[in-house]
C-alpha cells in the first residue's frame, strides 16, 4: 500500500501544487512567497488526498 501511495502522491501534489499555483497567480498573487506557499499546501493537501485514493484503489480490488 505504501508503494501504490507513494506513486500517487506523486502525480497527486504535482496537480494539486500546479493548481494552487495558478489559482494563487490569477487572484493577483504574483511576487515569490505567494507561490511557494501554494507549492506548499499542494504539497501538504497532496498527502491525505492520496491516501484516501489509495485507500479506496485497495478497497476495490
Amino acid at each position: 500500500m505504501l508503494r501504490l501511495a507513494s506513486i500517487l502522491y506523486s502525480i497527486v501534489a504535482t496537480t494539486l501544487s500546479g493548481s494552487f499555483i495558478i489559482a494563487a497567480l490569477v487572484t493577483g498573487y504574483d511576487t515569490l512567497t505567494p507561490i511557494l506557499v501554494a507549492a506548499g499546501l499542494g504539497a501538504i493537501v497532496a498527502f491525505p488526498a492520496s491516501y484516501f485514493v489509495t485507500k479506496a484503489i485497495m478497497a476495490n480490488s
